[in-house]
């Protein structure tokens, strides 16, 4: 039988180190990167490799592509079968009308390469993997103690286990673990996050190995885990866009003769260096220090300072200049700036600058994950919070998986002065007052969470960001869910929103954005038809953050009918959300930043 395959990417997004999957015919936990086998290739992202090396505290990380499955089987990605425990596919016989009962077994107890249990009448019944598993806040991972459960005060028996569903809802409440000896003990009372239903932590972490090796020590409290739950394995990427900084085309350089710099130790090795023909030739114009420094920040990326993700970003991006970047095969980010002429309208006041960006690189790298709550990187500066909890995905750091997309994008930049002055109405203040009280509310219920609530500017540049996603859905030839965001709040630099497309293939280079992109105006209004009137209107205009009965405290007006995008496309998971700081809505609050249609 051939090896299933995923995708490189997915080996970011879906399948890391620590996810629980289910092949054909069992459910599996992918290995940590210890166990990854096969050719990877390293790829060149040195401000990437700087902040992981920073958040893993490490002296230096490579980023290097996931194996590639290979026609003689060399590569490939160690999986372990989890959980151990299995439930029958055959019923028991002999329970009241209604219920459902079925053998609770351990792999142990499994025939046919354990796919089959004996039952009771010598008939093999087919298994499928139990949907429990138990876990913790800081990822780790592990089996029921199902006789424990069971019996809790009381010692373990050690007969036979017996899964029952009492209803045909599949409700905690509806299912019981029931022991040969007669105890039982329903699911519900596991999922009480203030029950010890189900013990204490051991710190196990069975992705980075069987055993001891692998485990940690740990406080924590287990807590119940549906296995193919959404938030049983949270990825934490750390993302990054290549853009030419100061310095760019000097590390282009280095990279292009790197054969010949790797071995130099100094300015002086690299005067050495630059006898051969070829390798004086390529440095021409520079040098030997600014050669021998990009040289050594390849060599140790971990020594230099490195500023924020976003902030290096959208320096590049608000640089004067008719262009950015060169128009080359070998660039890896080109954007001219579209005339103000084709764009110029009366609700296109707030925006100075409109960028389209015919080539861009992105490259993600996974440094951990969590488990029950996500942790998002920083709104404002891009990055992932070093204090977060997260679980290791290898035992020893030195190699991360990244994975490198190309694609085109469109750029807009707000106007600072235009912001500061929608900033200073009392309406809007009043109406950010509003969404703080609707994120205290949130914080009361998710005391572990560091995160923060994102600038005013943020809240609008984001929610803008979503209805302009939408309304350029519809033209470009991209679906919503493959448009990404990039918003940018940066105080002492400027304001902006990127909207980009980005794959492995050519499927992110097709130019369908940067078309749209010269109608941009259009799309602009479009988008803000679509923000001022939604199909849930009134409930969703007058919605308040507070309102801990609505479950929504980190929106605004804002919902599946107006805001509200695919989760892999926004920065922020579909939070903090707001449409009235964007445009009028039918509550009327006055707090818009972009005037009325006429």
């Amino acid at each position: 039988m051939a090896r299933p395959q995923i995708r490189q990417g997915q080996l970011i997004t879906t399948f890391g180190p620590g996810a629980m999957t289910d092949l054909p015919e069992r459910s599996v936990l992918i290995a940590g990167l210890d166990a990854w086998v096969g050719e990877r290739r390293q790829i060149q992202e040195p401000r990437l490799a700087r902040k992981v090396a920073q958040l893993l505290g490490a002296q230096t990380i490579r980023l290097e592509c996931p194996p590639e499955a290979e026609r003689d089987g060399g590569g490939f990605v160690r999986s372990y079968v989890f959980p151990l425990w299995f439930v029958t596919q055959s019923l028991v016989p002999g329970r009241p009308p209604g219920w459902r009962t079925r053998r609770l077994v351990q792999w142990s107890g499994l025939e046919d390469k354990g796919r089959k249990f004996l039952m009771d009448d010598r008939s093999k019944s087919s298994v499928t993997p139990v949907r429990f598993v138990r876990a913790c806040r800081r990822g780790h991972l592990g089996d029921i103690d199902w006789q424990a459960f069971v019996h809790g005060q009381n010692p373990p028996c050690g007969r036979e286990l017996y899964f029952d569903e009492r209803g045909t809802s599949g409700d905690l409440g509806e299912t019981f673990i029931r022991c040969g000896c007669g105890l039982e003990r329903a699911m519900s009372q596991a999922a009480d996050p203030n029950s010890r239903a189900l013990g204490d932590c051991d710190g196990a972490r069975p992705w980075l190995g069987q055993g001891r090796v692998a485990d940690e020590r740990c406080t924590e409290r287990n807590r119940l885990l549906v296995r193919a739950a959404s938030n049983a394995w949270l990825p934490q990427p750390q993302r990054v866009i290549s853009l030419p900084e100061r310095g760019e085309s000097i590390r282009q350089t280095v990279d292009r003769l790197w054969m010949f710099l790797e071995a130099t130790e100094s300015a002086e090795d690299v005067a050495y260096e630059r006898r051969k023909p070829k390798v004086n030739e390529g440095l021409a114009g520079l040098t030997n220090e600014e050669v021998w420094e990009a040289v050594r920040e390849r060599k140790n990326p971990a020594d230099s300072g490195e500023k924020p993700v976003k902030r290096a970003e959208i320096e590049t991006l608000v640089a004067p200049g008719d262009q950015i970047g060169e128009d080359t095969l070998e660039s890896t980010f080109f954007a001219r700036v579209l005339p103000q002429a084709e764009w110029n309208q009366p609700w296109m006041a707030g925006i100075e600058r409109v960028l389209l960006v015919e080539r861009l690189r992105e490259v993600a790298a996974l440094v951990g994950f969590t488990r029950f709550e996500s942790a998002s990187a920083d709104a404002e500066t891009g990055e992932l919070d070093a204090g977060v909890r997260r679980a290791d995905i290898s035992r020893q750091p030195e190699w991360v998986p990244a994975v490198e997309n190309r694609g085109e994008g469109i750029f807009l930049q707000f106007n600072r002065e235009a912001l500061l002055t929608w900033w200073q109405r009392t309406a809007v203040v009043d109406r950010y007052a509003d969404l703080k009280r609707g994120f205290d509310a949130w914080k009361q219920e998710h005391t572990s969470s560091d995160r923060r609530l994102p600038s005013p500017e943020y809240l609008l540049l984001h929610s803008f960001s979503h209805l302009l996603i939408t309304a350029v859905a519809l033209e470009c030839g991209y679906p919503a869910s493959s448009i990404m965001e990039r918003v940018y709040a940066v105080p002492q630099v400027g304001y902006g929103v990127l909207l980009y497309t980005a794959s492995s293939d050519a499927e992110g280079t097709l130019g369908g954005l940067v078309q749209a992109g010269r109608r941009i105006a259009g799309f602009v209004r479009s988008a803000l038809e679509l923000g001022a009137l939604c199909s849930n209107d009134p409930v969703c205009g007058q919605h308040s953050p507070a309102n801990v009965l609505e479950g929504r405290m980190l929106h605004g007006a804002a919902c599946h009918g107006c805001v509200l995008i695919a989760e892999t496309s926004c920065e922020q998971g579909n939070d903090f959300l707001d449409r009235a700081l964007v445009v009028r809505t039918v509550a009327g609050l006055g707090a818009e930043f972009f005037p009325d249609l006429i």
